[in-house]
């Protein structure tokens, strides 16, 4: 039997019941620990686009990164180039270490406004020391350094948590380089969960399955991944454990039980559920039990998505005849439209810091990636693609990233709030969809 993907009740009136979004019944997965990831896994990030400000910074290469397994410097500088707020200064291969006291007027000269030095050392149990330093070339101040001693498996992260340490210092935000994402690939007949660095890189299969997996969701803490499975030849809920590789049954009722979505709390769940007839909105406990019905609607609603106070569900719903997104109290109750642009708006997705809808606009059988003010209301699109899928915001709200299809090929991509500036994150081989971004790390 050929089903159509059902956390995306409207698939098949995009026309996409057997494009990227068709998938096929069942799921016999193995679980288990994160597994040691495949070559197609790894990504490469492409950066493209210039915005309108930027901070010049000089990336010394690190003491050491020639012998390094992980190009340290080259990481810092991609990640920071990925942002959007930072452009990178020619250093000409100067060679400076976090001892070095470095000549500030030669970088003035170069207009850079910061300098970013350190070095990386295997030590005699092999494990890797690796520090850092940051200057205010325009100051002349020292702004402090940081230092890891790791196993060679964590050089990516400390790569990242010095660019978030650049990001927080320069910026005044946190930055988000060290967070997860998640994703689903699929190769021939195998699907695959994966668990990312936030560029895509150091991907490891949290699950396998020759049968579709999809709806990943991160829980408020990053402990978990809730996942549509079909396991009994119909949409399962489950929650994952990302460390363990453990699973428990989230929602089996009757029917369909599709598209999960945390709430802030961490203490419950809302899914779409069919348990009833249609296509409708349940609360589910996070331990799993009885469901609680908040939507009472004769047409579909699906898609749920918190807002970051935990005050609202925002849904895509076609009660008023095509689908639309709309916001109701959490409890269920006072449902209003919020998108009143377009035919046609499905998956919104809600920036941490409240500010932002995100979601996927149909104009002219083209699906965009919209970006909506929710203080004014108003709403434009940020993306030049027309197979755009799945907005997910990073934790400091500053990024989104989604699925689409660029030059005939399946993507990933991140996006700067106008647009501006992206980052592909090109996988080898196969079918790439549907990203979440997971949150800070605690």
């Amino acid at each position: 039997m050929h089903l159509k993907k059902p956390d995306s009740d409207f698939s098949s009136i995009r026309g996409l019941s057997t494009g990227r979004r068709s998938f096929i019944a069942g799921l016999t997965g193995s679980l288990g620990a994160l597994a040691v990831p495949s070559a197609w896994a790894q990504f490469r990030v492409e950066v493209s686009g210039v915005g309108l400000t930027q901070l010049p910074i000089a990336i010394a290469s690190f003491r050491g990164d020639a012998q390094s397994p992980q190009k340290i410097a080259a990481i810092v500088q991609a990640d920071l180039e990925r942002s959007g707020q930072f452009r990178a200064v020619d250093t000409a291969g100067q060679n400076l270490d976090e001892n070095s006291r470095p000549d500030l007027s030669v970088w003035r000269q170069r207009a850079a406004d910061s300098l970013l030095t350190g070095s990386v050392t295997r030590l005699a149990d092999g494990r890797f020391d690796v520090r850092c330093r940051l200057w205010d070339v325009v100051r002349g101040q020292d702004l402090g350094g940081q230092s890891y001693v790791i196993p060679q498996g964590d050089l990516r992260l400390s790569a990242h948590r010095i660019a978030d340490f650049v990001y927080e210092k320069l910026t005044g935000e946190k930055g988000v380089f060290s967070t997860r994402i998640a994703y689903v690939t699929k190769v021939g007949p195998r699907y695959n969960l994966w668990v990312a660095d936030s560029d895509g890189e150091g991907a490891q299969s949290a699950l396998t399955s020759p049968e579709p997996i999809i709806s990943p969701a991160w829980s408020p803490t990053g402990a978990q991944l809730a996942y549509v499975s079909f396991e009994s030849r119909k949409p399962v809920i489950y929650a994952h454990d990302v460390a363990s590789g453990k699973r428990r049954l989230l929602a089996n009722f009757r029917g369909s039980n599709s598209a999960p979505a945390w709430a802030p709390n961490g203490n419950q769940l809302v899914a779409t559920l069919s348990r009833d007839g249609g296509s409708q909105l349940y609360a589910i406990p996070a331990t799993g039990g009885e469901a609680r019905r908040l939507t009472q609607s004769a047409s579909i609603d699906t898609e749920p998505a918190f807002s970051p106070d935990g005050k609202y569900v925002y849904f895509v719903s076609d009660r008023g005849g095509s689908p639309q997104i709309y916001r109701m109290g959490a409890n269920g109750g006072n449902v209003e439209r919020v998108t009143f642009t377009g035919s046609y708006n499905i998956s919104p997705a809600l920036s941490p810091d409240g500010r932002w809808l995100a979601y996927i606009s149909r104009i002219g059988g083209a699906f965009k990636l919209h970006l909506m003010d929710l203080g004014k209301g108003t709403a434009i699109s940020i993306t030049d693609t027309s197979a755009d899928e799945s907005p997910s915001f990073a934790p400091n709200s500053r990024l989104i990233v989604y699925a689409t299809q660029q030059q005939g090929r399946e993507a990933l991509l991140t996006t700067t709030l106008d647009g501006k500036i992206k980052a592909r994150l090109t996988g080898a081989a196969g079918d790439i969809r549907e990203p979440d971004w997971g949150p800070f790390q605690r």
